[in-house]
């Protein structure tokens, strides 16, 4: 990313949401452009490259599954943060697992959304190079040594345990779908109860309190995520 400030591309057919974005990402320091159909969007993200998108699935003149598709499948590797319905956990998972990078459901809130965008983009920079130890909290994760601690107490995890942590961290604050854990840690054709059994038991091992997870925790019907680095 280049410039003193980030642009943010917007793709939502809706004027009250495009306006809600343009000032409360405006007032976080982004400079915003903005798109209400598929065929603005691709003409923008050309004309004008932006370090973000930030896109809506229901557009008029194309899915936004299909537009995410064409941009990845053309190159485009910026980050991508869907916009999209709670109930719509399918539309999410898709968009997942097309190229999108997280997910904010409406009605939002800006600082969600905020804190969403700083993760992607984050994240991205992160790729270039896998630090060795990874925090959060109090868990701790050596990425070479493959230890891994809570509150500087060494912690057994089994293999898989502990490919399932790996992944997440590698991948921290941003949601994880099922099919992409099973394929990392087991392949393609793994059965999703195996995951729910092995994170139930990971929770165990690192959570406080496993039933109200503090670290991993459960995007519903969608998959998992890690909380973000310190």
């Amino acid at each position: 990313m280049t410039g003193s400030a980030v642009k943010i591309l917007v793709v939502d057919d809706e004027p009250p949401i495009r306006k809600l974005l343009r000032v409360g990402l405006t007032a976080q320091g982004y400079d915003v452009n903005e798109a209400a159909s598929a065929g603005a969007a691709l003409q923008s993200a050309t004309d004008d490259p932006p370090d973000l998108i930030v896109l809506d699935l229901g557009l008029p003149d194309k899915p936004g599954h299909d537009l995410l598709r064409e941009w990845r499948e053309a190159g485009l590797s910026v980050p991508v943060v869907i916009l999209s319905s709670r109930t719509d956990e399918a539309g999410i998972v898709k968009a997942l697992e097309t190229g999108a990078d997280d997910y904010v459901t409406k009605p939002f809130g800006m600082n969600e959304l905020g804190a969403r965008i700083r993760v992607a983009l984050r994240h991205r920079l992160q790729q270039q190079g896998e630090k060795a130890i990874f925090k959060t909290g109090g868990l701790s994760i050596d990425l070479v040594k493959r230890i891994v601690k809570i509150d500087d107490k060494e912690i057994k995890l089994s293999p898989k345990e502990y490919d399932i942590l790996r992944v997440l961290a590698q991948h921290a604050g941003k949601v994880l779908t099922h099919q992409f854990l099973l394929k990392q840690v087991w392949g393609p054709a793994a059965d999703v109860q195996y995951l729910r059994v092995y994170v139930r038991q990971l929770r165990q091992k690192v959570e406080q309190s496993p039933d109200q997870p503090h670290y991993i925790t459960t995007e519903t019907g969608v998959g998992y995520r890690l909380r973000e680095p310190d």
